[in-house]
């Protein structure tokens, strides 16, 4: 396994740290929230941070917190119907050019995309109803593909894909409105922890712009999303960074600056991210597949 060794430099002082990252944690620790695989995932600070403290950021959120509160309500099956009509061959073929690197999950989860935005499209909360079915593809899919391991054959893979996606399709009405009552107590809840996060140093977490309910424990949650999907960190004191070539540069008000390098053979935790957000005060995550 690869590690990332950062590196640090501050106005006065410069440091370099190397430690290893514990077993994942699961995205439980980021609240369940569903993240896409290309996210951009950033700690905003002050002024910035209070204005993105908006209803519509917390719907992604509060998907996956209304998700386990509707699970025990909504736990039906996969069809017989929608797993023969399942495509194993073609996933076969997709899976057979390289195996290690399949990832049944994302394969999985690409069944969202389609099914959410046309099951959906006549809800009068579309957004909100978009939310809750993708939050529903995501955790029916870590839970169906997790239990197949990587050292399985393409057709096991393939299968527990196809099973897990069903399963999704089979509770997303369910899920939906189950759901749907709940938005409003969780956004106006989530409001108040978001603007609280921002008066602090540390700041509040947001993926591709949406909030990131971590009940607390930011440090866990970013451990959680650098061992599933190795990340690229750099840092600054006002949140102004630059990637270019797999390196970042970042300058803030305090004459601090950051760069980052994924070196061979290490690999970072969250215990250098605290450190980085109380020397520089903000993280840029860019999540990376594996």
């Amino acid at each position: 396994m690869s590690q990332l060794r950062l590196f640090f430099v501050g106005a006065a002082t410069a440091a370099s740290f190397v430690v290893t990252t514990p077993a994942f944690a699961g995205i439980d620790a980021c609240g369940n929230i569903d993240v896409e695989a290309n996210a951009e995932c950033t700690v905003e600070v002050e002024g910035g941070c209070m204005a993105m403290c908006e209803p519509v950021r917390f719907e992604a959120a509060c998907a996956g917190d209304l998700y386990v509160n509707c699970d025990g309500e909504c736990n039906a099956t996969a069809e017989a119907s929608c797993t023969a009509a399942c495509d194993v061959g073609a996933c076969m073929a997709s899976c057979d050019v390289d195996p290690p690197m399949f990832d049944c999950k994302a394969q999985c989860s690409l069944d969202a995309e389609a099914q959410c935005s046309a099951s959906c499209e006549a809800n009068a909360n579309k957004s909100e109803c978009e939310a809750s079915c993708k939050a529903t593809f995501s955790a029916k899919c870590e839970g169906g593909c997790d239990a197949t391991p990587p050292s399985a054959t393409c057709e096991a893979k393939c299968e527990a894909r196809c099973e897990a996606s069903c399963e999704a399709k089979a509770n997303v009405n369910c899920q939906v409105s189950c759901q749907a009552d709940g938005y409003l107590d969780c956004k106006a809840d989530l409001e108040g922890g978001c603007t609280a996060e921002c008066k602090k140093p540390e700041g509040a977490l947001f993926c591709d712009g949406n909030y990131v309910d971590h009940n607390g424990n930011l440090e866990e949650c970013i451990d959680a999303l650098k061992a599933e999907l190795n990340i690229e960190v750099d840092a600054s004191a006002t949140g102004n960074a630059e990637c270019s070539g797999g390196s970042c540069t970042a300058e803030g008000e305090a004459n601090a600056s950051a760069s980052c390098a994924v070196v061979p053979g290490t690999h970072s935790r969250g215990g250098a991210a605290a450190m980085l957000f109380g020397a520089l005060g903000l993280f840029v995550a860019r999540r990376r597949r594996r």
